[in-house]
């Protein structure tokens, strides 16, 4: 059992109507011959939309705060884990995850972020729901850094699952992918802080406290207090 911290994704719709509206908007990405807008072709919450995506279709998502972008080119990332550390594409293959990436703001100023992604492996070898994780360094919580962003949704041929993972006896897939290749994308949608489901679950943390915590406890994500 995940520790109550960890936010599971709400239940997926499963109104016939609305699958019908799902469908329809794919067959419109698969038919169009340059990358499809979205946002006036879909009525209602945008993120049943790209988890019902994630769930049957053959696509990633990309969150930015550039809604113009034809080709997303690899860039140096910085993190601890080797994975995630490469000059590369990363995407998601979760519906709910990249909208935190496309609403936040994180310039003039750089912010902290603390988050996560994440499906359980069963015994059995079948998966849990997502659950998540969201926090941001307490002086950008405090300015509330919510924009309107774009979701890209792109092809997942060419990009590599993060490996298996295990902490605390659990073993988890983490729902980041990566490429090392530019990647045109097939669909844009344009999302606002009301598209988050967890916008008001989103903690915040002390940097100077967290990296303490980090250096004494590598394993100890997410380091609360």
């Amino acid at each position: 059992m995940q520790p109550d911290y960890y936010l599971r994704r709400p239940p997926l719709p499963s109104e016939p109507a609305l699958i019908a509206q799902f469908e329809a908007l794919w067959a419109e990405i698969e038919r169009s011959n340059t990358p499809l807008d979205l946002t006036d072709l879909l009525s209602g919450p945008r993120w049943p939309f790209l988890a019902y995506l994630a769930e049957h279709k053959p696509v990633l998502f990309h969150g930015s705060g550039n809604p113009s972008l034809s080709k997303l080119v690899p860039r140096q990332a910085s993190d601890i884990v080797e994975f995630g550390n490469q000059r590369a594409v990363y995407a998601a293959s979760d519906g709910i995850w990249p909208i935190f990436y496309a609403i936040l703001e994180r310039e003039p100023q750089e912010v902290s972020l603390l988050n996560a992604c994440f499906r359980q492996v069963k015994p059995d070898g079948s998966f849990s729901d997502p659950h998540y994780f969201f926090s941001i360094d307490d002086q950008t919580y405090l300015r509330q850094p919510w924009r309107t962003g774009t979701i890209y949704l792109l092809p997942r041929e060419g990009f590599i699952a993060k490996p298996i993972s295990y902490k605390r006896g659990m073993t988890l897939q983490i729902m980041e992918w990566a490429s090392v290749h530019e990647v045109a994308p097939i669909a844009r949608l344009t999302v606002g802080p009301q598209d988050f489901p967890f916008l008001n679950q989103v903690r915040s943390h002390n940097l100077a406290r967290l990296i303490e915590q980090a250096n004494a406890d590598p394993e100890g994500f997410p380091w609360l207090e």
